[in-house]
Parts: structure tokens; C-alpha cells; sequence
């Protein structure tokens, strides 16, 4: 028997060589993929502008059950930096400087806003709104404007003007929701938020109306502030959004630049807490208003 010769002793197996050459392919074409469906996506962010009972529960709800466009939230409510250094657990010993801190929470902000996705969610509030921005003033005082800061922070963003046109229906529900503690319910008729035990509520004429000229307020605030920035948001109205939220959905999607198929496969999360009592406060307010 003759001896094997060296050369086709020690000749590698194709196998291996096939398997990673396939192997870079495929990680070839997944990072084309991803670049292309980035590159599709206009936006890295996106800011719900909106003020208490206009829907912007839902609306959260809505997004993140779509798992493609972040988990929006109220990450930045409570106008302190204790406040937000609890919401995301962070220690301010941890940070040698405010600017390391304010850092600090905006990475962990965007984290969680992103979900399990590549786009971050914020609902931010008219009335915390001006604390917010000078954070981000102090941390990019070179920006020339809030839009510029924000973009610094976030990445290119939408912003969502989510309002109520029915300011008196906005009022009652507001305090009817601070007197009886229950500010949401889920679709199920389970209590989704209740600050407080259940109480009574009791028709307030004078509450309503300073309720009103807040609301109509931070509206005009808001408008205000997207024309100085020249700002066009992308407008949704409450009344829109409780009559046809998965439409709703499917538009903001399709604006961020995601596939708006998927909204009619979500479902509604909440219920309406209008009920009768609501009803008989109008008529009772708009009858005393004559």
C-alpha cells in the first residue's frame, strides 16, 4: 500500500471553510438589513405633547403594545432631579458632577423608552415641560434652540400634539379623577391607576372653570412653543383617538416610519370612566355659566 501523500494528508476540509463563508454571509445581509430598515426610520425619537386627560394613556398603551415604537411614558412628570433619580433608581452619589448626573438620566430615560425597540417614547407634560428643557440647556448650551437640544439628547424626533378639544369634558374628568382617586381603567373594567381609595366626588363649578382656562392654557403654550421652534407636529385629538385608537395608532406608526399594518392587530387597553355623573355636571355647569 502506498503512503498517503503530504499534501492530501494535511488539506483542510471544505466543511468548515463553507460553514464561514455562509456564516458572513448571512452576517452580511443582516447588517444590510438592519441599515436599510434604519434607514427607513426617520426618526430615533418621538415626544407625546400633551396635558392630563387627553387620551395620552391610551395612547402610550397603544405604542408600546405595537413593541416597534418604544415605551412611551411620563419618564420626566415630576419637575425635580430627586424625583427622576428615584423613577430610574440612580444614586446621585454615584455622579462626581450635575452634568455626569443629567447624563445619567437621560441614558437611562432612553433606555427605557426604547422598549424592545430602536425608537425611544416620551410623554411629556405642558406643566413640567419648562424644568425639563433646562436640563437640557444647561447640558447643550451650544444648541441654538430646544429643538436643537432635544436632538442632541434623543436623536432626530417627532413630536405629537395630543390635545382635547372639549376643554369642559377635559375639566370634569380631571377632577372628577382627583376626587375619586381612579384616574384609569383597563379595557377589562379593572382599575389600571388609582392614586387613592374610592371616595366620593362632589360637582364644583369653581374648579371646573379654573380647570378650563388651565387646560385652554397649556394648549396655547404648547402651539406657542411649536411656533417658535417652527415646529409641525404630528396633531391627534382625543376625540380622534377614543373614536378610532387603532387608526390613530396605524398614522403614528406609519409617520415614524414603521409598518402601520400591525395597529389594527392592537388591541384597546382602556375603557372610558365618563359616565352619567359627567354628563350632569356639564349640563349643571353649562346651565350656571348662562
Amino acid at each position: 500500500m502506498e503512503p498517503m501523500a503530504l499534501s492530501a494528508m494535511s488539506a483542510p476540509s471544505p466543511e468548515p471553510l463553507i460553514l464561514l463563508q455562509l456564516q458572513n454571509s448571512a452576517i452580511r445581509n443582516w447588517q444590510h438589513s438592519r441599515r436599510d430598515i434604519m434607514s427607513n426610520q426617520p426618526y430615533q425619537s418621538y415626544f407625546i405633547c400633551t396635558s392630563p386627560r387627553s387620551g395620552s394613556t391610551m395612547l402610550c398603551e397603544l405604542l408600546a403594545g405595537a413593541k416597534v415604537a418604544g415605551k412611551p411614558d411620563s419618564h420626566f412628570h415630576e419637575p425635580s432631579i430627586d424625583a427622576w433619580l428615584d423613577y430610574y433608581d440612580l444614586e446621585a452619589a454615584d455622579f462626581a458632577t450635575r452634568r455626569d448626573m443629567l447624563n445619567g438620566i437621560f441614558r437611562a430615560a432612553k433606555m427605557l423608552g426604547k422598549g424592545q425597540s430602536d425608537i425611544c417614547g416620551v410623554r411629556l407634560q405642558r406643566g413640567s415641560f419648562a424644568f425639563f428643557m433646562e436640563q437640557l440647556k444647561f447640558l447643550y448650551s451650544d444648541c441654538a434652540s430646544d429643538v436643537e437640544r432635544i436632538e442632541a439628547a434623543f436623536g432626530p424626533t417627532l413630536f405629537i400634539f395630543l390635545s382635547r378639544k372639549d376643554k369642559l369634558d377635559q375639566a370634569i374628568s380631571y377632577i372628577r379623577a382627583e376626587q375619586t382617586g381612579l384616574w384609569h381603567r383597563r379595557a377589562d373594567g379593572s382599575d389600571l391607576e388609582r392614586l387613592e381609595p374610592q371616595r366620593d366626588d362632589g360637582y364644583d363649578p369653581d374648579a371646573i372653570r379654573s380647570q378650563v382656562a388651565e387646560f385652554t392654557a397649556f394648549d396655547a403654550s404648547w402651539r406657542s412653543w411649536f411656533e417658535e421652534q417652527s415646529v409641525s407636529p404630528l396633531e391627534v385629538s382625543y376625540e380622534d383617538l377614543s373614536s378610532a385608537p387603532q387608526k390613530q395608532l396605524a398614522r403614528i406608526l406609519d409617520t415614524l416610519g414603521v409598518d402601520g399594518s400591525i395597529a389594527h392587530d392592537i388591541p384597546t387597553p382602556t375603557a372610558k370612566l365618563a359616565d352619567g355623573i359627567n354628563r350632569l355636571w356639564r349640563d349643571r355647569f353649562e346651565l350656571d355659566s348662562k
